[in-house]
C-alpha cells in the first residue's frame, strides 16, 4: 500500500480544486484513501459537463464534493473547500491544497500532512527542485518561479524556494487569514503566502517535481495571471513612480535655486521635494495600493515615522554617493530604487498592515 500514515487521519483535511479533472484526480484521491485520509473535498470549479462522471466517481470515493457552475478561479475554489471543510468536517489541526492534475503526488501530500501535524503553528510549503539538467521543466515554470522568489524574498526579506507550488499545509489558526485574502485566481495563492509568512512561521518539505506532458494541461495564463500575482506590487509600484515622479520633477526644479554648498542643497532640495510627494503618495497607497480602512491619524504618523528616516536616508546616501564623484541625479536614481523596496516592506508590513487588502482574522 506504499508509504505508512504517522499523523491521525481527521487531523488533517484535503483540500483540491479542479477544473477539468481526468482519470489523474481519481487515481490520486484512491491512493490517498489508501494510505488513511479520511476527510477530502474537492471543488469542481466549472468543469464541462464531460468531467461529470469523474466528480460522481469522487463522491462514490466518499469525498465531499462542491460545485461551480461557472469557472470562478483556484483561490475561489479554496475558500469554497475551506468553507465546506469547516461546516462538513469540524474543526481540525490544518488542511492541505493539492492539486489534482497529476503534480502532486500522495506520498508528497502525506508527507506535508505529517509536517504540519508536527508544527501546528507553521504553515508547510511543498517545494519542488527545479535545479539540474535532468530536470523537465517547462522553461516558462522555471523562470516564472525564479523571478517570483526573488520578488518574494525583496519584499519579504524571507527565502522561499518554490513560490508558486500549490501543496500548501494551512495551520487551523489561519483559516480566517485565508478566506479573507483578496484574490479569486492565481494571485490569490501568493497573496496568501504574502500575508501568512507576517503571522507564522513557513517550513518547507521537498517532494518531486513532477511535469507531466510539459504541463500541456496547465490553466495558468502567464500573462494575465502572473499580472494578476504581481497585482499587490504594481499597485503599490504606480504609487510610488507617481510619488517619484512628483518628488524627481520638485528635486530637479529646487537644486538650481539653492547656493549652498553641494551637501546642503543635496538635503534641502530633497527635504522639499520630499514633502510635497510624501503627501501625495500617502494619500495614493492609503486608498488605492493597500485599500486601507484603518484609522487614518495612526498611519498617517506611522507613514511620517517612514517618511522622515527615507528623507534622510535619501539624501545621506546621496551625498555621500556625490562624495565619490557619482553625479547627483544618478546617485538619487539608485538610493531611491533600493529605498523603494525597503518601503514597499516597511508599509505591508507595519504602516498599513490593518489594510483591507491584507484581510483580518475572522472569528
Amino acid at each position: 500500500m506504499g508509504e505508512v500514515m504517522k499523523v491521525n487521519p481527521l487531523d488533517v483535511v484535503i483540500l483540491i480544486p479542479s477544473l477539468n479533472p481526468d482519470e489523474k484526480l481519481l487515481l490520486l484521491l484512491q491512493e490517498l484513501f489508501e494510505m488513511g485520509f479520511l476527510w477530502i473535498v474537492v471543488v469542481d470549479d466549472g468543469s464541462t459537463p464531460e468531467c461529470g462522471n469523474v466528480f460522481r466517481q469522487a463522491e462514490a470515493f466518499g469525498c465531499i464534493v462542491e460545485h461551480h457552475r461557472e469557472n470562478l478561479g483556484k483561490g475561489t475554489a479554496i475558500k469554497t473547500a475551506l468553507k465546506a471543510a469547516a461546516f462538513r468536517c469540524g474543526c481540525r489541526s490544518g488542511y492541505i491544497t493539492a492539486d489534482g492534475d497529476g503534480q502532486h503526488l500522495a506520498k508528497d501530500i502525506l508527507h506535508v500532512a505529517e509536517a504540519l501535524v508536527q508544527h501546528p503553528e507553521s504553515m508547510v510549503l511543498g517545494v519542488r527542485d527545479f535545479s539540474g539538467p535532468g530536470k523537465a521543466v517547462p522553461w516558462r515554470s522555471r523562470f516564472g518561479n525564479r523571478v517570483t522568489s526573488v520578488f518574494f524574498r525583496l519584499v519579504n526579506g524571507i527565502d522561499c524556494p518554490d513560490t508558486q507550488t500549490g501543496l500548501r499545509g494551512i495551520p487551523a489558526g489561519l483559516v480566517g487569514l485565508a478566506l479573507s485574502v483578496e484574490g479569486n485566481r492565481y494571485e490569490y495563492e501568493m497573496n496568501f503566502l504574502m500575508d501568512a509568512v507576517r503571522r507564522c512561521k513557513v517550513r518547507f518539505v521537498e517532494i518531486e517535481t513532477v511535469y507531466d506532458e510539459r504541463n500541456q494541461n496547465s490553466h495558468f495564463r502567464p500573462i494575465a495571471d502572473s499580472i494578476r500575482i504581481y497585482g499587490r506590487f504594481l499597485k503599490f509600484a504606480f504609487s510610488s513612480l507617481a510619488g517619484a515622479a512628483v518628488d524627481y520633477l520638485l528635486f530637479c526644479l529646487l537644486l538650481p535655486f539653492f547656493a549652498f554648498s553641494q551637501t546642503k542643497t543635496v538635503f534641502l532640495a530633497t527635504a522639499v521635494a520630499r514633502t510635497g510627494s510624501g503627501i501625495f503618495n500617502f494619500l495614493l497607497n492609503r486608498y488605492y495600493s493597500f485599500g486601507s480602512r484603518e484609522p487614518a491619524g495612526q498611519e498617517a504618523f506611522r507613514y511620517m515615522l517612514l517618511f522622515l528616516g527615507q528623507m534622510l536616508a535619501s539624501a545621506g546616501l546621496v551625498s555621500l554617493l556625490a562624495l565619490f564623484q557619482v553625479p547627483v541625479l544618478l546617485a538619487k536614481v539608485i538610493v531611491d530604487t533600493v529605498l523603494f523596496f525597503i518601503s514597499f516592506r516597511i508599509q505591508k508590513n507595519w504602516v498599513f498592515a490593518g489594510g483591507g487588502c491584507f484581510g483580518k482574522e475572522m472569528s
